[in-house]
């Protein structure tokens, strides 16, 4: 199983600086200087970051992933090791009762929905891929329950398959917090991030910055007085105190 990268949050050294303090980049290359150095932070903080949903396979990460929606990882970790051992191969995923699996996954919320979804996932993947998880983003997005953040996910972290950024919730306010995307629909977020992020370090950007979003720029009072970042940010929500 990945091990979950996590560092100790740093205590603070230095008033926030408030947003209007903070120097916008003027052009393109300051810009690119001033992105360069959030990669830079990241690399130091979170030099190994990885998936922090437990799994020993490709199946196993994309039934996690969708259990993962609208839920916390920490939860799902909790219910995937009895429910593997339940049903230790996708065969038993596609001949599983639904009320039953949806009882299983109860804790993790939206459980009819996520139930229909694994098992159809499940399904899909005997008859069209031999029983395998697809490695194109094409293929996996035909698989139920496998929208662009969940095969973003697989791809990346089960493949080394750098096919997009992975945009979750994290990714989204941080982005947004970070001025790299003034969208807020994840597709076009993923779109402006694939334009500034370089290729090869989609797959790392998106757990850097998902760990990061856990541990010092969280939703609400974000620990800016923490953060390596404050002097790169702008952002209107800084807490100041």
């Amino acid at each position: 199983m990945p091990e979950i990268v996590d560092v100790a949050v740093p205590t603070p050294v230095h008033e926030v600086t408030p947003p209007k303090k903070v120097p916008k980049p003027k052009n393109a290359g300051e810009r690119k200087a001033r992105v360069q150095r959030i990669f830079e932070e990241f690399d130091r903080l979170f030099p190994e970051a990885t998936c922090a949903l437990q799994h020993e396979n490709a199946w196993q990460l994309l039934v996690a992933t969708i259990l993962s929606a609208q839920c916390t990882d920490e939860r799902v970790n909790k219910v995937t090791p009895g429910l593997f051992a339940k049903y230790p191969t996708v065969h038993d995923f596609a001949n599983a009762s639904q009320e039953e699996l949806a009882n299983d996954i109860r804790s993790t919320g939206f459980f009819n929905n996520k139930s229909k979804s694994v098992i159809g996932a499940a399904r899909k993947v005997l008859s069209d891929f031999s029983g395998e998880v697809p490695q194109t983003i094409e293929e996996l997005l035909t698989v139920p329950g496998a929208a662009r953040k969940t095969a973003n996910v697989v791809l990346g972290t089960s493949y080394g398959v750098a096919a997009g950024v992975v945009v979750d919730t994290h990714v989204q306010r941080i982005s947004q917090r970070l001025a790299l995307t003034k969208n807020e629909d994840p597709v076009k977020i993923e779109r402006d991030l694939m334009a500034i992020v370089p290729q090869d370090r989609w797959i790392l950007f998106a757990h850097q910055t998902i760990h990061f979003g856990r541990q010092i720029c969280i939703a609400r009072k974000p620990r800016c007085a923490n953060c390596p970042l404050d002097l790169l940010c702008y952002s209107a929500d800084k807490t100041l105190a």
